[in-house]
């Protein structure tokens, strides 16, 4: 078969498929912006936004203005891929930049998978969740209209749809949920496993030092903000360096803003954690290691003994399916997205998210109670093995195809 994929950020989610496919001799173009990952065996079409929104756009459409000169731009790389003889049997992309929109212009029998992440709400889930943060009297517009490309993308013809949980697929309304399979999203669970010597063995992560004799708790997210909960678990680490003096912290995350906003005055989420907490911390044992190595980062989950996973009823992060699969002792908050992967007390311990003091008190309990700590991280690689194996998800990705491009097999031939 002839895929055609499309991400801005090349490879983005489909890494695994897309190796899964050429390992079965499939023909492969992806369309995305220029950047230096390289797949071998996959042809790379390169398009380039020619402008940014016009700022003259009213500020809640600049969004959906940018996802149509992404769609555009997109289009034109096609219709040269068409001129050149290329005719896909099926598109797959992700439908949160617009990319998808006109590709059915190009190829208008072509079925197109999008994948669909998130429906936005003005009056639930992470908008006003978090007291601290009250949204603004203009949020709620703006929020309407940020779904823009979610709703163009929901009417494509012969447009299909997946999403990776039952959380992010409940998003969407009830008509468009017909129109979205729910395709569990999986985990190397070869990559991501146990080490149990690792706690024997001294670890070093960007400069920092773990000895066999610390104590290490652990929180990951791509960036240190508050949709990942960073400000909660901050005010969680005074009790916890008091009450356990051999307590090391490794934070890993960025000091830019993936979700929600910028802290009041600008600067990073870090910098205004550590004004407010100053003096308050013992700073020689919390430790801001940044974007670390996928090796140094599966490394880390090996050596915790406590992992701290905290999110606003939103996307889960991938790193939650990692930890569970490398059998993390998991603290997480009891948000609807977590609840989906752990069960209190038996793949993790779920808290609640606005409480640092039950944060604090969790994290003590499974530093202190090691056989309590090492049933949960069993359990939790045991629902790995059995929810999260990345062999099961690349076959049910191939059914997923298999009935849409109306084939008897995935593997079949088709050129």
């Amino acid at each position: 078969m002839r895929y055609l994929f499309v991400h801005q950020n090349f490879p983005g989610q489909f890494l695994h498929f897309v190796r899964h496919l050429l390992a079965q001799d499939h023909e492969i173009v992806f369309i995305s912006e220029a950047n230096n990952n390289h797949i071998p065996g996959v042809r790379r079409a390169i398009y380039r936004v020619p402008r940014l929104p016009s700022m003259e756009t009213h500020p809640h459409l600049r969004e959906f203005e940018y996802g149509l000169l992404r769609a555009e731009a997109v289009a034109t790389a096609a219709r040269t891929l068409k001129g050149l003889g290329y005719e896909p049997d099926i598109i797959v992309g992700h439908h949160g930049w617009g990319e998808l929109l006109n590709l059915g212009d190009v190829f208008p029998d072509c079925p197109i998978l999008g994948y669909f992440e998130f429906f936005y709400h003005a009056d639930q889930n992470d908008v006003g969740f978090d007291p601290e943060f009250p949204p603004s009297p203009e949020l709620a517009a703006a929020v309407r209209v940020k779904n823009s490309i979610n709703l163009q993308a929901l009417c494509l013809k012969n447009g299909y749809g997946q999403s990776p949980t039952q959380f992010q697929l409940g998003t969407y309304p009830a008509w468009a949920q017909e129109k979205i399979s729910l395709l569990r999203e999986g985990v190397n669970l070869d990559l991501c496993s146990p080490e149990p010597q690792a706690r024997r063995r001294n670890l070093v992560i960007n400069g920092v030092r773990i000895t066999p004799k610390d104590a290490l708790v652990t929180y990951v997210a791509r960036d240190l903000e508050p949709y990942r909960g960073f400000h909660v678990v901050m005010r969680a680490l005074p009790r916890i360096l008091a009450e356990r003096k051999d307590a090391q912290i490794i934070l890993v995350g960025g000091d830019k803003v993936s979700y929600g906003t910028l802290p009041p005055g600008g600067g990073s989420w870090r910098e205004f954690m550590l004004r407010e907490l100053e003096g308050k911390l013992d700073l020689d044992r919390v430790h801001f290691v940044g974007k670390v190595e996928y090796d140094d980062f599966r490394a880390l989950l090996r050596r915790s003994e406590a992992h701290l996973y905290l999110t606003y009823p939103f996307v889960a992060s991938w790193s939650l399916r990692e930890a569970m699969a490398t059998g993390c002792p998991i603290i997480g908050s009891d948000t609807a997205p977590v609840r989906e992967f752990i069960t209190h007390d038996v793949t993790g311990r779920l808290v609640p998210f606005l409480d640092s003091s039950a944060i604090a008190e969790a994290t003590l309990q499974l530093l202190e109670e090691r056989r309590t700590a090492r049933r949960l991280g069993q359990e939790a690689r045991r629902y790995a093995e059995a929810e999260l194996c990345l062999d099961d998800y690349l076959s049910r990705y191939d059914d997923l195809v298999s009935r849409i491009t109306n084939r008897k097999g995935a593997g079949d031939d088709g050129q």
